[in-house]
């Protein structure tokens, strides 16, 4: 994938790409960034200059205006612009472009939240990082982005890592027990008490698994046996019931 992104700071940027997993899918020629700066590109005729060398140099792939006014951008749209070939990243600045160039130039504007921002390199790190870790190979476990959060629209379970207790909180027995089975049933359940817990629009529109489904019939046991205990125990007197 060949990205090029044009901004008056290209060295905001180029920061970005010195380090962690971009700098690695760099180095291994996975991915090519160069940053291209115009002087101030919130003027039509340098900004335009600098996107029709940015198509010659990376033809055939979208020109993206980093804007609050673009799509959401999302985990299903990274997936969709990893596939990409490249593409070529406009960082705004200030009150924005010039609108003949977003008419003439842009193919796509794509938002990263409903906040302002002063310029839109912040917004195209974002899009950078969260597109480069979903090309295979840029994470080393061809599996590793699978498992992600938002990946099977489910937050990811917890995690733990040495030493095996820290101020009095101790990593979970399952976890350091061997019993792949065991600990791969815990973590579908540590998913699913995440997701509920901090996420649960995510729930309410997602189509259970078998073992999904099993973990939440027996929260649904368990929480109606609390119930009838509160029930036996004497609850309904407290809201005055007889």
């Amino acid at each position: 994938m060949k990205i090029i992104t044009i901004s008056i700071f290209p060295e905001m940027l180029e920061q970005m790409w010195a380090y962690g997993i971009v700098h690695r899918s760099i180095a291994s020629q996975l991915v090519s960034a160069i940053s291209v700066g115009c002087g101030m590109v919130m003027k039509p005729e340098p900004l335009a200059s600098a996107i029709r060398w940015a198509k010659t140099e990376n033809p055939n792939v979208p020109c993206i205006l980093m804007s609050p006014q673009g799509r959401p951008f999302n985990q299903k749209l990274a997936q969709k612009m990893a596939l990409y070939p490249g593409m070529i990243l406009v960082c705004g600045r200030y009150e924005g472009v010039d609108e003949r160039i977003c008419r003439n130039y842009i193919d796509d504007e794509i938002s990263i939240g409903d906040y302002i921002l002063t310029g839109g390199e912040l917004a195209a790190m974002v899009v950078m990082e969260a597109v480069i870790r979903l090309i295979p190979g840029a994470l080393g476990g061809e599996d590793s982005a699978e498992k992600d959060s938002f990946e099977n629209q489910l937050l990811e379970h917890e995690h733990f890592t040495r030493p095996r207790c820290f101020e009095g909180e101790s990593v979970p027995d399952v976890l350091l027990s061997g019993n792949h089975s065991q600990i791969k049933e815990w973590r579908q359940e540590s998913t699913l008490i995440r997701t509920f817990l901090k996420r649960r629009d995510m729930l309410e529109k997602r189509i259970f698994s078998p073992a999904e489904y099993t973990i939440l019939k027996n929260w649904r046991q368990e929480i109606d046996a609390i119930i009838e205990t509160q029930s036996v125990s004497g609850a309904d007197s407290l809201s005055g019931s007889k």
